[in-house]
């Protein structure tokens, strides 16, 4: 299984997903001309993908969605595409060789995590979040690849600028995930078939990518694993993954 996180954070969100014979993308957020050209860079044709899975319906990840309507376009919520398969927490489908399982994230409006599974390999994809159910552990341990949200520093986002209500949303059950609590949930999630994990939707102003990664480090050093550990920007083309 092969995946590129085009974009990461407040201002857009795409992930494509491939393995043998399937490939899809997650959301579609942030302007269309930067996802062409990310695509092109990818060497991947939209035409070519056989789903788009969305999240939640914030812009920044389904800002681009005219550029997939033409797809099958999984959602929970109704965006009022012909070709949408209606989708609802805890469910479980397939897309040819890659099977999806779906878990209820904790945000402001409705929104859904997916766990990514075929012969070989599992991924899981969770960001937007202020919380993540125990009940979860179990679906996704000892993922091959992990996508996690890694939105804030405490301390960074109390000194920022923004208004309080804002810092309130964001820290709140319904808002994002810490550096700490995500360093937290992966410390007891992966395992030994853990190859890769990609800190997402780093905060650019309340985070750093360097602290985002420092503190996941120190959490894990005591593992007698060590996977390979990316903090995204938010406009990178990051590639991961391997051929099957």
């Amino acid at each position: 299984m092969k995946f590129a996180l085009l974009a990461s954070g407040s201002k857009g969100n795409c992930c494509v997903i491939e393995n043998k014979d399937t490939k899809v993308v997650i959301d579609c957020g942030t302007n269309q001309k930067y996802l062409k050209n990310a695509f092109s860079q990818i060497h991947c044709e939209i035409a070519s993908l056989n789903a788009c899975l969305i999240t939640h319906t914030h812009s920044d990840h389904i800002s681009a969605l005219k550029l997939f309507q033409s797809l099958p376009i999984y959602s929970e919520e109704d965006l009022g595409i012909y070709s949408q398969h209606m989708i609802h927490e805890d469910e479980c489908f397939q897309i040819k060789s890659l099977k999806i399982e779906i878990i209820r994230l904790s945000h402001d409006v409705k929104c859904l995590g997916y766990i990514l599974h075929d012969e070989h390999e599992k991924l899981v994809y969770i960001t937007d979040t202020g919380y993540l159910k125990e009940q979860y552990y179990e679906k996704i341990q000892n993922a091959d690849y992990y996508i996690f949200e890694s939105n804030h520093d405490l301390s960074m986002l109390i000194r920022s600028k923004r208004p309080e209500y804002v810092k309130n949303r964001i820290r709140s059950a319904n808002g994002h995930l810490c550096n700490e609590d995500c360093a937290r949930h992966l410390r007891k999630c992966i395992g030994d078939k853990t190859k890769q994990i990609v800190l997402a939707h780093i905060s650019e102003e309340a985070n750093s990518r360097e602290l985002a990664k420092k503190t996941l480090e120190e959490a894990l050093k005591d593992l007698n694993f060590h996977p390979q550990i990316h903090a995204s920007r938010q406009f990178e083309i990051f590639q991961g993954g391997q051929d099957d």
